[in-house]
C-alpha cells in the first residue's frame, strides 16, 4: 500500500481551520523529520564509507562495470565495436590534503538524500494533503508511491546509462597525445552527483503534467499537436547529456525520454477525462428549469 494511504485518517478533515503560524509551525515539524530522515540515512552512508564508494561511486570509472560489460555484449550483436568500452584513460587523485574526508562528507549526504527520499517525500505530502479538496485527494492517490518509483528509476537511469557514457566520452577526449587525465576526486563525485540526481528530477515529468493539466495549463490535444517538436527537443537533450558522438549512446538515453513523454500524454488525457466527467456529474445534479 502507498505510504501516503496510510496516513491516520484524523489528518484528513478535522473541520477546524488552522492560523497562519499554525501552519508554520506544522510544516516546520514536517521539515524537521524529513531532515532528520536524511541525516540518519547520511549516517549510515558514512558508516559503510568505504563500501559505498568501492561498490557504487568509483564502480563506474572502471572498465568492468556494469554498463560496459553490457555495451561490449551489444557491440557483438550489432557488429559496431566502437560501441565496446575497454578502458577509461583516467586517474582519480585527492589534490587537497582534506579532499578524502571532505567528498566522504559530501558523498554520505547525498545518498542520505537518495534513500530518505520516499520517507522525505511523504513527510511534504502529509502537509500538503489536508489541503487538498476531497476529489483532488482521489486524483493524487498513490502520490507518494508513484513520485519515489520515478525518481529511483532516474537516479538508476542516470547511474547506469547516462553517468558511464559521460565519463567514457571526457576521460578518452584528448586534445593532445601530451596531455594525461587525471581528474580530481571533488570533480568526479560532482560528475556523478550531478549526473544521477538530474536524471531522478528529470522523471518527475509525468508528476509535473498531471499537476499543469489539473489546473489547466497544459492538455493531451496540446502534447499531441507538439509531439514532432519534443522528439527533437528530446534528441537534442540526448546529444547534450551524452557528449559522446556515436548514435548509439544517444538512443539509450532518448529512447527513455520519449516513453516519459508518451506516458505524460496518458497522464494529461486521463485528467482531461476526470475533469469532464465531473462537469457532467454537476450538470446533471443541477435541477431544469421549467
Amino acid at each position: 500500500m502507498p505510504l501516503d494511504q496510510e496516513v491516520d485518517n484524523t489528518e484528513e478533515d478535522s473541520g477546524e481551520e488552522m492560523s497562519f503560524l499554525g501552519h508554520l509551525e506544522e510544516l516546520r515539524w514536517h521539515v524537521i523529520r524529513a531532515a532528520g530522515s536524511i541525516l540518519v540515512f547520511a549516517i549510515i552512508a558514512f558508516i559503510f564509507i568505504e563500501e559505498l564508494y568501492h561498490y557504487v561511486i568509483i564502480a563506474p570509472s572502471q572498465p568492468g562495470f556494469w554498463t560496459y560489460r553490457m555495451l561490449c555484449q551489444l557491440a557483438d550483436k550489432v557488429g559496431y565495436e566502437e560501441l565496446c568500452i575497454k578502458a577509461l584513460n583516467f586517474k582519480l587523485q585527492a589534490i587537497g590534503v582534506g579532499d578524502q574526508f571532505t567528498m566522504s562528507m559530501t558523498s554520505s549526504v547525498i545518498a542520505g538524500l537518495v534513500f530518505a527520499f520516499p520517507y522525505a517525500f511523504w513527510e511534504i505530502w502529509r502537509f500538503i494533503k489536508p489541503g487538498l479538496k476531497p476529489s483532488e485527494r482521489r486524483s493524487a492517490r498513490g502520490a507518494v508511491f508513484y513520485v519515489t518509483f520515478l525518481f529511483f528509476s532516474g537516479v538508476f537511469f542516470g547511474y547506469y546509462i547516462v553517468t558511464p557514457l559521460a565519463i567514457n566520452f571526457l576521460a578518452n577526449f584528448t586534445l593532445d597525445p601530451a596531455i594525461i587525465n587525471e581528474f580530481s576526486l571533488s570533480s568526479y563525485i560532482s560528475l556523478v552527483a550531478t549526473l544521477t540526481l538530474a536524471c531522478g528530477i528529470a522523471f518527475q515529468l509525468p508528476v509535473v503534467v498531471f499537476v499543469l493539466s489539473k489546473v489547466g495549463v497544459l492538455t493531451p490535444s496540446f502534447m499531441r499537436e507538439y509531439r514532432r517538436h519534443s522528439m527533437i527537443v528530446i534528441l537534442i537533450v540526448a546529444a547534450i547529456i551524452t557528449p559522446s558522438p556515436d548514435i548509439y549512446s544517444q538512443i539509450l538515453v532518448a529512447i527513455p525520454l520519449f516513453l516519459l513523454f508518451e506516458i505524460s500524454i496518458l497522464v494529461s488525457a486521463k485528467v482531461e477525462r476526470e475533469r469532464l466527467r465531473e462537469e457532467q456529474s454537476l450538470q446533471g445534479s443541477q435541477p431544469s428549469e421549467d
